[in-house]
């Protein structure tokens, strides 16, 4: 039965990304980015339970990333199909310009896969940061809806966080193998900060916390907070 417990919080994963597909092909962006939250704990914790309960498994891995290619692959290219839709250029193609977030999570995920330098941290922006940072878009647009609708913008967002998924980039991730500070001090600095930052702004903050993500990596792994 234990075997079983880990795929099954994947698939809850998968569930809840489809349910943010239906709501964000709707329009209702900001519902789906809840989804998209549920999806991420589901993706945190299938892996903890796996690796607690030692039944990592090849399907178990196979399972989340295509989980991941539906939650944090598909569905952020809905949002930003729809945020360009709704942008300053009217234009019957320009929407579809949001599923290059789409085809670049798919080759992230390809690579994660077969990456073997990705055991312990990423190399590239992991989908589900990517994802929150494009969810929180539609939520910015409520307070700055002249600047979330500009399409050269909605443009220039969809081929950077493209690009930094399938970069170089060093990435830490926030898996936990104990709770010591020695261990985890790059990761709990994060968190408090990025706490902070969300209690302070709640969804306008992600694009900070995304930031400050990038910054404490590239901080981490040139060896200022090691």
């Amino acid at each position: 039965m234990k075997k079983h417990l880990p795929n099954a919080i994947t698939c809850a994963n998968l569930l809840s990304g489809c349910i943010g597909i239906v709501f964000a092909f709707n329009g209702h962006l900001e519902t789906a980015a809840y989804f998209v939250i549920l999806s991420g704990i589901f993706d945190f914790f299938d892996g903890m339970v796996a690796r607690l309960l030692k039944v990592k498994s090849a399907i178990g891995k196979d399972l989340d990333s295509l989980a991941d290619m539906v939650s944090f692959g598909f569905l952020p290219g809905v949002v930003m199909f729809h945020l360009l839709k709704a942008s300053d250029y009217s234009s019957e193609y320009l929407p579809y310009l949001g599923f290059i977030i789409t085809v670049f999570s798919a080759l992230r995920l390809a690579k994660f896969n077969n990456d073997t330098r990705q055991t312990e941290d990423f190399i590239g922006l992991n989908t589900p940061m990517n994802t929150l940072f494009i969810c929180s878009l539609p939520f910015i647009a409520n307070d700055y809806p002249q600047i979330i609708s500009s399409s050269i913008l909605l443009i220039a967002i969809t081929a950077i966080t493209s690009f930094l998924l399938v970069s170089e980039l060093k990435i830490f991730s926030l898996k936990f193998s104990d709770l010591s500070w020695a261990k985890n001090k790059i990761k709990f600095i994060f968190l408090i900060l990025s706490a902070i930052l969300i209690a302070s702004l709640q969804f306008a903050a992600i694009p900070f916390v995304l930031v400050l993500y990038i910054a404490l990596s590239f901080l981490h792994f040139k060896g200022d907070f090691k």
